[in-house]
């Protein structure tokens, strides 16, 4: 019976998702690693990341001739208060773009970045979600599906042919309620859900037409709920490809800041790399604290039946968009204070 379980939960398609909240958001970085490491730490003189530098240092080079043409300029017109100040770029890209064939110091750098940020969000996500919000949150939504998907065959049945099969879905069932007491206790929302199905499978207490439907829903919405879980689980993968999109291309952005502009590529890079970071840790604060509400609210009543088909939608489509403004403003106020350091550091130089 527990594989019939397991089972549901793989076409309801969040079977890895139903683990704890921290432990998902930790498994998917962890997913990463290898291809970070691969990337920016092994056999970096002929993999891709090598290939990145070796173009950077191409741009390093043709971009040096415009820092020449400048520094010059600048020689002659401030005799040598600004000249030497510039003369700490091409020595920055000298050494990030080194390259020993095991990571240069810039994808070091890059890689230790990464490892703080996904420290950061880790300790976040374990210290807000430490009642397991998040999954009770989801288990509340996915309990019925399941639930659902075991009582829907009964329904076209009539008389003790259906009843018999509402006993054997409710055993079934009865193994997903204890497993999830086992893991968060005995929780009024459970209770609430395991009376549903008995008064369905016993024809006991007030149970309406719109409550049983309810129950066993359609296919089509469990459909539906497996797409949004599945499209907030590939935010969270795609915010990790994002940010090793972003560290391949740094030794682009680091050959191109010679350039003789306000703003360096290096600069820009970086906000990038620490705005996916926010935009990472925005969507892990957003789903929990959104899961307590809910975990807080109708969870600890029982006579409340929710609909949170919501909170999946929720979780798919609002949530990553929330996060991404929260990253975008974010980077911005980055951006402006790297931009200004800068300018107030070459200005006392």
């Amino acid at each position: 019976m527990q594989l019939a379980i397991q089972l549901i939960f793989a076409q309801v398609g969040i079977d890895q998702i139903l683990d704890n909240g921290a432990a998902t958001s930790q498994s998917i970085a962890e997913g990463w690693d290898k291809q970070w490491l691969d990337l920016l730490q092994n056999n970096t003189s002929n993999n891709l990341y090598g290939a990145l530098t070796n173009l950077g240092i191409f741009f390093a080079v043709g971009t040096l001739l415009f820092f020449m043409i400048q520094f010059l300029k600048d020689l002659i017109s401030y005799e040598y208060t600004r000249p030497i100040s510039a003369l700490i770029w091409p020595f920055i890209v000298v050494v990030l773009l080194s390259n020993s064939g095991n990571g240069s110091i810039l994808s070091n750098l890059t890689l230790g970045v990464r490892n703080f940020l996904n420290t950061v969000n880790q300790q976040v996500v374990v210290s807000a979600d430490a009642d397991k919000m998040y999954q009770q949150a989801l288990n509340m939504s996915v309990a019925e599906e399941v639930a659902g998907s075991l009582l829907r065959p009964c329904q076209s049945l009539t008389g003790e042919q259906q009843s018999q099969c509402f006993v054997k879905a409710a055993e079934k069932v009865n193994i997903l309620w204890q497993k999830y007491r086992d893991i968060y206790g005995n929780k009024r929302w459970i209770a609430r859900l395991q009376t549903k199905v008995d008064n369905i499978r016993y024809g006991t207490g007030i149970v309406s037409e719109t409550s049983f439907n309810s129950l066993l829903g359609s296919t089509v919405q469990t459909s539906i709920k497996n797409f949004f879980v599945s499209l907030q689980y590939a935010f969270q993968n795609l915010i990790e490809a994002t940010m090793l999109l972003i560290a391949a291309l740094g030794p682009l952005a680091v050959g191109g800041s010679l350039l003789p502009v306000a703003g360096k590529p290096i600069f820009a890079w970086l906000t990038g790399f620490l705005s996916i970071g926010i935009a990472k840790i925005s969507f892990n604060i957003i789903a929990v604290l959104t899961a307590a509400v809910i975990v807080n609210g109708p969870g600890q009543n029982a006579n409340v039946d929710p609909d949170l088909m919501w909170f999946i939608i929720f979780l798919g489509i609002l949530a990553p968009i929330l996060s991404l403004l929260v990253a975008a403003a974010g980077g911005f106020a980055v951006f402006s204070a790297i931009s200004n350091t800068a300018s107030l550091v070459k200005e006392r130089i």
